[in-house]
């Protein structure tokens, strides 16, 4: 069959849309496999996480993937529009593939093991940024204008709900070996790049244009300056639970102002850009996309916040083991899955009728209502409630997403989609890096006020000596946030196994059982989960308005633009 044959055929819009939501799937599942399963894997390796010369190991690993993708979505966006999109996202396929079976592979212990782990993860996160990139474009060449948010819906779903996914199969799979959290990748892997190499055609309208070097590379060291520099942010720093004041994170600002300064305006000058500043013009485009980054960022926190709040606090307390938690987060959150997987396909389907304002708008009003009940359910909640809230806020994030993607990539040239496909995926993985940052200094913020206090006098009631009492008060509080998202016993880890001989049998068993350490944190955390929640509010309800202004419904076709 030739391609021109393929690409007329009405199979081949169905075979690149679950060929390019395959992909997607495997690279969100990747984004947060690793997060439920990083204590076997560092058991695995052989390394204490929370020890302090490890703390680099257990960021990389987070958030590595997420930073590679961010940075290098948009320039292999460009470059898909160049010299194809079907090129660039099948070698994204073979990338991906090869790089976990040598993550799985992984024949070091100790730091040099860890290491190898962070090296292949960030190649991982090449493959992946490829994918991404242009996954988007693909489906946008291959559906007709009317069809696609139905399209895009599907492929949102999977990569929004391949995130939360990816909680459960990480607890699942390294129950039995670590090494199978990267192994599960592989068979799709091969799968999808064989069949992609034979299925998929380029049809979509290419570029002539010169790849903008000088573009490129101040882009990925400006982003890169910045994301590392709230990577750092969130470490302590001296005498400090945060390093905000740190020569590292106040030189990665600085040096992302400057060389994110000078991509400004080396895209403008440029004859041919790999930041297309010119596509913030078209509205639907410039409200849609910054709408897109104001949900990706409440999203990431609300990620982070609501697992340590299982994991450190409410499963403990209704009886499950600290190990067993990581899974069990997963399992809890599934009725935020099931919103994305409920809402986004239909939301899609309806914004191919009625356009994508009205649906976008409606879905981050219920996102943003969801945080609002949020900051008013207690610490040790009803499950029902919980459930019902984190299903809104499934629903609410489906309903903006697949619309409001749609609507951005009808918004631009045929020219221009593989571009516009990366500036979304760099969004949305920039958004979520900077969350972690953001949330976790808010949360550390709201604690910091409370938790020492309450440390120093629930640990001296009971048999702990004051000196030993005020130093663990003392430690940076993300000791302690890290510690219960990584599903250990946190006063465990944090007195150590020679503080039991000098304290009685039973005292040590209140102290490290299931709710001592969940009470003592139960108030310092619901004031961190007031600040933080209260910004996510603010940030989805802003997010909406930009998504309101987007004006009417706008498709950019190949060869005019229709309004209506």
């Amino acid at each position: 069959m030739s391609f021109t044959t393929k690409q007329t055929s009405p199979r081949y819009k169905w075979i690149a849309l679950t060929n390019t939501t395959l992909g997607i799937f495997m690279a969100t599942v990747n984004s947060s496999i690793i997060l439920i399963s990083l204590p076997a894997i560092f058991r695995g390796v052989g390394i204490n996480p929370l020890a302090p010369a490890n703390v680099g190991y257990l960021l990389w690993l987070l958030q590595g993937y997420m930073l590679v993708t961010a940075v290098l979505v948009i320039s292999l966006g460009r470059i898909g529009d160049i010299f194809g999109r079907v090129r660039i996202y099948n070698l994204g396929f073979t990338v991906f593939s090869i790089a976990s079976v040598l993550l799985a592979l992984d024949p070091f212990h100790g730091g040099s093991g860890a290491m190898w782990l962070v090296i292949w993860r960030l190649v991982q996160g090449v493959g992946g940024a490829m994918l991404f990139a242009n996954s988007s474009a693909i489906i946008a060449d291959a559906f007709p204008s009317d069809q696609r948010g139905l399209a895009i819906g599907i492929n949102q779903v999977a990569a929004i709900g391949g995130s939360f996914i990816g909680l459960i199969l990480g607890g699942l799979l390294s129950i039995g070996d670590w090494r199978l959290v990267f192994w599960v990748s592989v068979p799709f892997g091969i799968i999808g790049t064989i069949w992609g190499y034979i299925s998929l055609i380029d049809n979509g309208k290419r570029v002539k244009a010169t790849i903008d070097w000088w573009g490129n590379a101040t882009f990925a060291v400006g982003l890169t300056s910045l994301l590392i520099a709230m990577v750092f942010g969130i470490q302590p720093y001296g005498n400090s639970s945060m390093g905000w004041s740190s020569p590292k994170v106040i030189t990665g600002f600085a040096l992302a102002l400057i060389f994110l300064a000078l991509f400004l305006w080396i895209e403008l000058h440029t004859e041919h850009p790999m930041f297309n500043l010119h596509l913030f013009k078209i509205r639907a485009f410039n409200m849609g996309s910054n709408a897109g980054f104001l949900a990706a960022i409440a999203r990431g926190g609300l990620q982070f916040m609501l697992i340590i709040w299982l994991q450190g606090i409410w499963l403990p307390l209704h009886g499950y083991a600290y190990d067993a938690t990581p899974l069990w987060a997963g399992i809890y959150l599934l009725p935020l899955t099931a919103g994305f997987l409920i809402a986004g396909p239909i939301s899609g389907w309806l914004s191919d009728r009625v356009g994508a304002r009205i649906l976008s708008t409606g879905g981050l009003l219920l996102f943003a209502s969801s945080f609002l009940g949020l900051i008013f359910t207690p610490t040790n909640f009803h499950y029902l409630w919980f459930g019902a809230l984190v299903l809104l806020n499934g629903i609410g994030g489906g309903m903006f997403s697949a619309p409001n993607q749609t609507a951005v990539m009808n918004s631009v040239p045929a020219e221009n989609r593989g571009a516009a496909g990366g500036i979304q995926a760099a969004f949305m993985n920039s958004g979520m890096v900077l969350s972690i940052g953001v949330f976790f200094s808010l949360m550390i913020v709201g604690l910091g006020h409370s938790l020492p206090k309450s440390l120093y006098s629930g640990l001296t009631a009971n048999g702990v000596s004051g000196t030993q009492a005020h130093a663990i008060a003392s430690l940076p509080v993300v000791g302690s946030l890290f510690a219960s998202f990584l599903g250990y016993n946190p006063l465990a880890s944090l007195l150590g196994s020679q503080s039991a001989a000098h304290v009685t049998s039973a005292q040590w068993a209140k102290l490290t059982g299931k709710s001592f350490f969940p009470h003592l944190i139960s108030q310092p955390f619901h004031q961190g989960l007031f600040i933080v929640f209260s910004m996510a509010f603010g940030i989805s309800l802003f997010g909406a308005l930009l998504s309101a202004l987007r004006g009417k419904r706008y498709i950019h076709d190949l060869h005019h633009r229709v309004e209506r």
